[in-house]
């Protein structure tokens, strides 16, 4: 019952939602842009982290790109692929080949575990079908704005920020399919008055796998729980990731536990550190 409510969350609610609306002011066209790219916002980034959305468009601007944000865009596929409805999921993926198949673009989103579905499992869903070639040559296309910055702009910042401690939760979808991690940790790196301090266990799981912490929340409760401890033991200033649904579940728990930590999305937290 739960995975057909998902399923139809994101192949018939997602496409119609006026939350979209918000993006519709960025489509700016440029006198004479260095590159242009689509931005794909991802659910979460849509409907929860907004505003992280938009600081991830204002990182590409500042970068001299034209961004285009395509309004009848929808979720990637995870929650359906992850729960076993592999059939619908196609059609989610050749819903979204077919929404960018006008521009021959980069294809750029705020969130690494979405760009492992994209560039990763889409390739896994299609193997061996007559789509693959079309499926391999879009997930080709697919970037995690860090990794995109970093490895392709080869950006240079400068902080504008005060001294501030900081410590970094990877989301287990980029750190081990999407693998851009790297990436986030060099633009960091990069801010001179943002020390970084390690998690103990980075590469643990903080609990929320997606439809994981609906189906098991008390085994949910106690991953985010002792990611919690592992945070609080860095006595940083801040909890940065770029992933929306394990800041969602990090920040619930941390307000529920009376954290001082402030949880904060890895685009807000660069936006403002270069006074975007």
């Amino acid at each position: 019952m739960f995975e057909r409510m998902v399923y139809q969350l994101v192949v018939t609610i997602l496409p119609n939602f006026e939350y979209y609306i918000v993006f519709e002011t960025l489509n700016l066209e440029f006198k004479e842009p260095s590159l242009k790219v689509n931005f794909f916002a991802t659910c979460l980034g849509a409907a929860i982290y907004s505003n992280a959305s938009l600081n991830a468009i204002k990182l590409l601007r500042k970068e001299n790109l034209e961004v285009v944000f395509k309004k009848d865009q929808t979720c990637c596929g995870q929650p359906s692929y992850n729960s076993g409805y592999y059939e619908e999921t196609k059609k989610v993926v050749l819903y979204n080949i077919k929404l960018y198949s006008n521009n021959d673009y980069p294809i750029i989103l705020p969130s690494g575990s979405c760009t492992g579905m994209m560039r990763h499992d889409y390739l896994e869903l299609f193997e061996g079908h007559a789509e693959f070639n079309m499926v391999k040559d879009f997930c080709s296309r697919v970037y995690e704005l860090s990794e995109f910055l970093d490895k392709k702009l080869q950006v240079k910042y400068e902080d504008k920020g005060e001294p501030l401690k900081i410590t970094w939760h990877s989301n287990c979808h980029a750190l081990r399919v999407a693998k851009v991690i790297d990436s986030a940790k060099n633009l960091i790196r990069q801010l001179k008055n943002v020390e970084l301090i390690e998690l103990e266990k980075e590469e643990e799981c903080c609990g929320f796998g997606g439809t994981f912490s609906v189906k098991e929340p008390e085994i949910s409760a106690v991953m985010v729980k002792e990611k919690i401890k592992d945070i609080e033991s860095r006595q940083v200033d801040v909890i940065v990731s770029a992933d929306a649904g394990c800041l969602m579940n990090i920040s619930t728990a941390m307000q529920k536990m009376g954290s001082l930590t402030k949880p904060m999305h890895f685009y807000d937290f660069l936006a403002s550190r270069l006074g975007l």
